[in-house]
């Protein structure tokens, strides 16, 4: 097999491109071309050229117009137009027009080896960056945001609508609803797609480190500034900012925010000079924002800057259709990076996933049905492969495949699983698990004490 690289030579002399081919032969593979017809015939012929040679004066359609009809047809080939030095405004105009370079005739054969060797390199950059990006909209693009439920459709109509704006957006709904994954389908469906994405997590970092991390610091701005460091808002110049757990910002951070979002201007800690930063605002919270807010615990004016436009991500229990389509979405990623061991889920175990309340979301769902795949025996996942503790929750909401008593169980393991998952789902709260099992608070406090686990169970209220 050839492994050298493809390059087409057009020009209407027979002279100057076999000349030219002959130089380019010892790294590159080289197809000839005597006018811009032939020319689009052999790239359409042969996918595997890289780059086009062609000259600009060319009897019948010219080598600029043969670059247009080119690119638009190939966009990633690369294009070097080859013109006389009367020419070179004309290839200098051509270059805007998409070109990637031009050389002045008579070529020097020493330098066309360093401009075709050149854009190979960016040939090969553009289309690396081009992977990326096909990896990230992969993995971060709306259709990755999976979903039939009424309230997904609703969010797939917002996201949609207002990615192609700059509007601030405030993403709301419990821990692992996809709120991240929610706000990279924005940035990539906006208009700064090809700028950066920054997250930042607010409730990780203390108010003096998330200040730094924000706006950044000036040397000596504090113990350990040994040099000046850019802030976030400097690194999303251009493309998205995402704020993470905005609601745990402290209100010295919360009366700087304001201000950026009001006119986009801010100084590093320690510093007087006012930066101006062109980024657009995506933030999330798991809390009720505006209880949060009406309880005095969040600036109101600062609420508002950010909830431009709202968007709830709703939990995965008032989801419940959505279920099979995430579990076969994830069980089809899992298998793939486990050797396509596992084909399929059962039904009893699809009934059991449907039944469980999923308290950590859509992350949740992801995690089980990994460990699932990786722990399966059979190509086939079954009520056994779903985590144990996960069969004895599903239970409580009556599922005939989840009540069903796990292999090798006994009547006694079953009763046990349904009081620890009662008591796992109401938060170790044992009249609340009491309720649900449709028993007393004393009979679950009785069998904790044969369980002989009294300690690990949380206490009335907690």
């Amino acid at each position: 097999m050839n492994s050298k690289r493809t390059i087409l030579i057009v020009d209407d002399d027979r002279d100057t491109r076999d000349g030219l081919a002959r130089a380019l032969s010892g790294a590159y593979r080289t197809v000839v071309a005597a006018d811009a017809e032939s020319a689009m015939a052999a790239l359409a012929a042969d996918p595997s050229i890289a780059l086009m040679l062609s000259d600009v004066r060319m009897p019948g359609t010219d080598g600029v117009s043969l670059m247009k009809a080119a690119k638009a047809a190939h966009p990633h080939l690369a294009v070097i137009l080859l013109t006389a030095y009367g020419s070179i405004d004309a290839a200098v105009a051509a270059m805007k027009d998409g070109a990637d370079d031009f050389i002045a005739k008579p070529v020097d054969l020493d330098q066309l080896e360093l401009r075709v060797e050149k854009e190979m390199r960016h040939a090969d950059l553009r289309n690396e960056v081009k992977s990326l990006h096909a990896a990230l909209d992969e993995k971060y693009g709306l259709e990755q945001i999976v979903g039939s439920s009424d309230a997904m459709k609703k969010v797939f109509r917002t996201v949609r609508q207002v990615a192609p704006s700059d509007a601030t957006v405030l993403l709301e709904g419990p821990s692992g609803t996809g709120k991240e994954v929610v706000a990279h389908a924005i940035h990539n469906l906006s208009r700064r797609s090809d700028g950066p994405f920054v997250a930042v997590h607010c409730a990780a970092l203390t108010p003096t480190l998330l200040e730094s991390e924000l706006f950044g610091h000036e040397k000596g701005a504090f113990t350990g500034a040994v040099s000046r460091q850019i802030g976030r808002f400097e690194a999303a110049n251009g493309g998205t900012l995402f704020l993470d757990e905005i609601s745990e910002i402290d209100p010295s951070t919360q009366i700087k925010l304001l201000r950026v979002l009001e006119d986009r201007t801010f100084e590093r800690v320690g510093g007087t000079e006012t930066l101006h930063t062109d980024i657009r605002v995506v933030a999330a919270t798991n809390r009720d924002f505006k209880a949060y807010v009406d309880a005095g615990k969040f600036r109101e004016d600062l609420y508002y800057r950010l909830n431009v436009v709202g968007i709830k991500l709703p939990p995965l229990k008032d989801r419940h259709g959505d279920i099979p389509l995430l579990a076969q979405r994830f069980l089809r990623e899992y298998s793939a990076k486990n050797g396509d061991r596992v084909k399929s889920i059962s039904p009893e175990a699809m009934s059991i996933l449907e039944a469980y309340p999923w308290p950590g979301n859509v992350r949740e769902l992801r995690n089980a049905i990994e460990k699932m795949v990786v722990l399966a025996e059979g190509e086939r996942l079954a009520p056994s492969d779903v985590p144990e503790e996960m069969r004895a929750a599903a239970s409580l909401h009556g599922t005939p495949a989840a009540r069903a008593m796990p292999p090798g169980g006994t009547l006694s393991d079953t009763e046990k699983n349904r009081v620890l998952a009662a008591l796992a789902a109401n938060g170790g709260n044992r009249s609340r698990a009491a309720d649900a099992l449709g028993i007393s608070r004393r009979t679950i406090q009785r069998k904790l004490k044969e369980y002989a686990i009294e300690d690990s169970a949380g206490e009335e209220g907690s």
